[in-house]
């Protein structure tokens, strides 16, 4: 293998598209496996090992907040909120002496806002219902932070605490020098990390993150190779996807607490809101939209009031920015998915949807233009009949395990074979 053949087509100057770059990366890839058999694993593995993680546009794009495992729950929901972001590493206390060479010893874990006011408002009730019964009701204008001063056992809760109760993301963290090896497979092994921080290694400093959204885009500039084609224009009648057959949904007359605890309880972070009289999709909730209970206390306070149906057509003040500009930049802005008001994501009451008739690329194409982190399956009734998370879509490209003999998504077998190679008992054959 020619590594430094590979290092250049990377390096090539700022008017070289990527497309062009990949483009020569496979055709030098593949040139020096001709009449070689080696390991389908390493082969692919020394593929995408140059393809370098400092590659991908937007990773320093949102601010990097840390919390520590010993902050306190109502501290660390009123940090996140302050600082305008869904999410934050949890670092541990730590002697910095004692770190040998990892740069992810600082970090135990990642936990999202929305999990932790979720948690906290379920417990308040909890606690609420104990002391004045089932028949009592809470004061509408109190804040989410006036609950938690008045529930200390819950607020006063420190955030290592809440690892038992499941409210953590595990912490795969990668470096500059990493690759996007790395980053598919950690995406396409681990159904609950949601994004990969990126670690500065000489100061074990989390930089910046690269989100789902980002990989997305970057996939999408090899649209009209043929190894990306041949699996991307499928119809997506023809994967199998993990929630294909499962969506979490509410009724639009059902109350807002009640689509929040299905909320808690969903594994995808979405809720779709359907029509009682003909289960059409009118909506949907997402944990992004979590943080308007701590903006609006009127609406925390009427949860119990306010239907589903009610909530997705909340609007709240938008900060002035400019569409044109953020969808000309594509993917340098991906990262910012990690900001809570997030003026580019799909409205509540305007989520992204597909036909498992349309292909794979086009449901790419919608969920990259929006920002968006799943598309409803629907039939012609525009009833769901599935969910479409980005994960999913990831999964189809993710390589091979380093093992061989489990082999990874089409994508990375498509190209071999439109070189006239295929992978064979765990191996590489190129047979010209």
């Amino acid at each position: 293998m020619d590594f430094k053949k590979l290092e250049d087509v990377m390096r090539q100057p700022e008017g070289f598209s990527l497309v062009d770059k990949k483009e020569n990366l496979v055709s030098n890839f593949m040139a020096d496996q001709k009449h070689h058999q080696i390991d389908s694993g390493s082969a692919l593995q020394m593929f995408l090992d140059h393809i370098p993680i400092s590659s991908i546009p937007g990773i320093k794009s949102s601010p990097v907040v840390e919390l520590k495992i010993e902050d306190r729950v109502k501290d660390a929901i009123h940090l996140l909120f302050e600082k305008n972001v869904s999410g934050a590493p949890i670092a541990d206390v730590v002697d910095p002496d004692t770190i040998i060479g990892r740069f992810s010893d600082r970090y135990v874990g990642y936990i999202d806002l929305a999990g932790m006011v979720l948690w906290a408002l379920e417990e308040c009730e909890k606690a609420h219902m104990q002391t004045r019964g089932t028949d009592g009701d809470e004061n509408g204008k109190s804040s989410m932070f006036t609950m938690l001063e008045d529930n200390p056992q819950i607020g006063q809760t420190k955030v290592g605490e809440l690892a038992k109760s499941y409210l953590w993301d595990p912490f795969f963290p990668v470096h500059l020098d990493d690759t996007l090896f790395h980053v598919l497979l950690l995406l396409s092994n681990h159904h609950r990390l949601q994004v990969v921080p990126v670690i500065e290694r000489s100061s074990f400093q989390g930089i910046g993150f690269v989100t789902q959204n980002a990989v997305i885009q970057l996939l999408l500039q090899s649209s009209g190779l043929e190894w990306f084609d041949s699996i991307a224009d499928k119809a997506l009648s023809e994967f199998r996807f993990g929630n294909e057959e499962r969506v979490d949904l509410v009724y639009g007359d059902r109350s807002l607490a009640e689509a929040l605890h299905i909320l808690r309880e969903s594994r995808s972070g979405v809720v779709a809101v359907v029509n009682r009289e003909n289960n059409k999709v009118i909506g949907c909730i997402r944990n992004s939209d979590v943080y308007l209970l701590l903006e609006n206390n009127e609406i925390l306070g009427d949860r119990k009031r306010l239907t589903a149906g009610e909530f997705i057509h909340t609007e709240t003040a938008k900060e002035n920015s400019d569409g044109t500009f953020e969808r000309d930049l594509g993917a340098l802005f991906a990262a910012g998915a990690l900001q809570l008001r997030n003026n580019f994501l799909p409205k509540m009451d305007s989520p992204v949807s597909t036909k498992k008739s349309n292909t794979l690329k086009q449901a790419m194409k919608d969920l990259a233009e929006t920002k968006g982190c799943f598309c409803f399956l629907v039939n012609d009734a525009q009833q769901p009949a599935g969910l479409l998370t980005l994960r999913d879509v990831i999964i189809q490209f993710a390589p091979p395990c380093i093992d061989s003999n489990i082999h990874g998504g089409g994508f990375f077998e498509s190209a071999l074979e439109q070189t006239g190679c295929q992978v064979k008992n765990g191996t590489v054959i190129c047979d010209h």
